[in-house]
C-alpha cells in the first residue's frame, strides 16, 4: 500500500495533469467525502444528505472498481499497472469512465441534483476522478490523529480495513494518508475542501455554510439540525449522527495513553500537542 501510495506522488505530478490537460465528463453532480475511517466523515456526509439539494447515497465501491479496471491483470497491484495506466488514458477513455461512474451510481440517487460518494478510501484515487469528472466536489474528513487512531483501533472492522487491527499499523498509515493529501493539495491546489472534524465540533453552523459554499449551494437550516433527518446510515458512526454536536468522542484515548507508545512513534510528531506526546511518553 505505502508502495502504490508513493506511486500516485510520484506518477501524478504538476507535470502529469499538465500533459493530459482538459478533460472527462463534466457532470457537477458528486460530492465525495474521503479520508480515513473515524475521521468524522459520516457526520459530514449526514449534515450534506439533509439539504434538499443533495442525495446522501453510501460508501460506493465505483472509483475503486474503476482503478481496479485500470490495473488489469494485476490484481493486487504488486506489478504497478495502475497509476501508471493512467499517463495513456485518451479523452474518449476519462469521458466514458466518468459517464460510467454517473450511470452505475445513479441507483443510489433519488431526484436532488447532487449526491454524497462517502467511500473513504477515495482519498487514494483523487487524480483518478479529477481526470475522469474534474468538476466533482471533494472534502477531506480530517480528524486530530490520536482521537482517529485510537478510534479505528478499538472499532473492529469486518474486513478490508486491515490497517486498523494494529497501533502501529495504523499511525503508519495516517502519516502516508496526510503526506498523499499534502500532494494532492500542491498539484491540485483549491480542488479539496478540508473539514477538521475538531472544527465542526467547535463551529457547526460555520463549518456547515464553508461546505455549502464550496458545492455551490444555499444554507439550509435543516443542515444544522442533521440528527433529525431520516435515511439509512450504514457505517460505524450511525448512532452518533443521530445525536447533536457533542464532545463524547474527544480524548478518548487518554485512560490508555501508556499503552499508546506504538503509535506515538508511528505519528508525525508535529501534528500533535506537546502535552499529549509527554502523557503518552510518561
Amino acid at each position: 500500500m505505502d508502495a502504490e501510495l508513493q506511486a500516485q506522488i510520484e506518477i501524478c505530478d504538476e507535470a502529469f495533469f499538465k500533459k493530459l490537460g482538459s478533460g472527462g465528463h463534466q457532470t457537477k453532480d458528486p460530492i465525495f467525502i474521503l479520508g480515513l475511517p473515524r475521521a468524522g466523515s459520516t457526520l459530514i456526509e449526514q449534515i450534506l444528505a439533509s439539504h434538499s439539494m443533495i442525495d446522501g447515497t453510501l460508501e460506493l465501491p465505483n472509483i475503486l472498481s474503476i482503478a481496479q479496471s485500470l490495473r488489469g491483470d494485476d490484481i493486487y497491484g504488486k506489478l504497478g499497472n495502475y497509476p501508471k495506466s493512467m499517463t495513456s488514458m485518451s479523452q474518449d477513455q476519462r469521458e466514458s469512465l466518468g459517464k460510467k461512474y454517473i450511470d452505475e451510481t445513479r441507483m443510489h440517487r433519488k431526484d436532488a441534483p447532487m449526491f454524497t460518494d462517502k467511500m473513504p478510501n477515495n482519498f487514494r484515487h483523487i487524480g483518478l476522478i479529477h481526470l475522469i469528472m474534474p468538476n466533482a466536489k471533494i472534502i477531506d474528513a480530517r480528524r486530530y490523529p490520536l482521537d482517529c487512531c485510537f478510534s479505528m483501533f478499538k472499532q473492529l472492522f469486518a474486513q478490508g480495513q486491515e490497517f486498523t487491527y494494529g497501533l502501529a499499523e495504523a499511525g503508519n498509515y495516517y502519516k502516508t494518508y496526510v503526506k498523499l493529501m499534502n500532494h494532492w493539495d500542491k498539484v491540485l491546489p483549491n480542488k479539496i475542501l478540508r473539514v477538521n472534524n475538531e472544527d465542526v465540533i467547535e463551529d457547526l453552523e460555520g463549518q456547515v455554510k464553508r461546505m455549502l459554499d464550496f458545492v455551490g449551494l444555499p444554507f439550509e437550516e435543516q443542515c444544522i439540525s442533521f440528527y433529525e433527518t431520516d435515511r439509512s446510515v450504514r457505517t460505524a458512526s450511525s448512532e452518533q449522527v443521530r445525536q447533536p454536536i457533542n464532545k463524547s468522542g474527544m480524548g478518548r484515548w487518554k485512560p490508555y495513553a501508556k499503552n499508546l507508545k506504538p503509535l506515538l512513534n508511528a505519528l508525525d510528531k508535529d501534528l500533535l500537542s506537546k502535552e499529549d506526546i509527554s502523557l503518552i511518553n510518561n
